[in-house]
């Protein structure tokens, strides 16, 4: 059997996995992530009980893979519950949530993911695989979110291509900048205790990876998104979203936070100053009862 034919098989056989999780998001962890994300905090602005924002339950479950098990990324090594494809590199491609009820900081969380499909496609740089999960997250009270998850697994290019650029909206109704730097991106890697290096480790995403600079993670995008979205609404919390990365943000630009509001939803992306393109990283929508 070739490499090509053990890594389909690697996948087929992950379809149906599950995994089963308790987690949960303190108040210290929440004042971390707060600390992180929202301009103008001040210590200990969240309690215990306090409804817990929109996607900071991603930080409520993280991976206690102990360092052995670790890959050369920083990540827990495939094999265990995501299939081993024989690619290098890993990145969430997007998602979708839906929202049946609120969660709250403090309270006892469980997931359960499931792996439902491995699908293997061609693009201009080489084949790749798209991994697809759902994820059932649970509070005190039942059901709370509804969470479907796509990763992408390609070959580490020699050299960064950046994809196609796409130009930011036009009629944002807030079009606000917030800066990125190391700092930052550590500090949210630490909340959500996420071991990936491209975030955090410059020679080795530089060097290794072949970017030309630290990442801005996706999840943290698409929170800073939400989060200025939901204080345009005031306060009011959507129901549902989605997100999708179309080009990768990194640590030397400035990132802007664009909303273009259609009513009963909002159309969000991430995306660069003008002077260094203009063009978009992360796309966001979504919707309010």
């Amino acid at each position: 059997m070739g490499i090509a034919d053990t890594a389909e098989a690697a996948g087929e056989k992950a379809v149906g996995r599950v995994r089963e999780e308790a987690g949960g998001v303190t108040e210290v962890l929440a004042n971390m992530l707060g600390a992180t994300i929202r301009p103008g905090w001040h210590a200990g602005a969240l309690t215990e009980g306090d409804v817990l924002p929109p996607l900071w339950h991603w930080a409520g479950f993280p991976e206690d893979t102990p360092m052995e098990r670790l890959g050369p990324d920083g990540h827990a090594a495939p094999g265990a519950f995501l299939p081993d494809l024989g690619l290098g590199r890993r990145m969430w491609a997007g998602g979708q949530l839906r929202f049946r009820r609120p969660l709250h900081i403090g309270e006892r969380l469980t997931k359960r993911s499931e792996i439902t499909g491995v699908e293997w496609k061609r693009g201009g740089s080489g084949p790749f695989a798209l991994v697809s999960l759902e994820h059932a997250i649970s509070g005190e009270g039942g059901l709370a979110i509804e969470e479907s998850q796509q990763i992408i697994y390609l070959a580490i290019p020699d050299t960064y291509r950046p994809p196609r650029p796409r130009p930011a909206p036009e009629g944002a109704v807030f079009d606000e900048v917030v800066a990125v730097d190391s700092v930052r991106l550590f500090r949210y890697s630490a909340a959500t205790f996420n071991g990936h290096k491209i975030h955090f480790d410059r020679e080795f995403t530089t060097r290794v990876e072949n970017y030309p600079g630290l990442i801005v993670h996706g999840p943290l995008q698409a929170t800073l998104l939400i989060e200025r979205a939901v204080r345009h609404r005031g306060g009011a919390l959507p129901v549902s979203l989605s997100h999708r990365g179309v080009h990768p943000m990194f640590e030397h630009h400035p990132l802007r936070l664009i909303g273009v509001d259609e009513g009963a939803a909002m159309t969000l992306c991430t995306a660069t100053l003008p002077e260094h393109g203009g063009h978009q990283g992360m796309q966001v929508t979504a919707e309010w009862a």
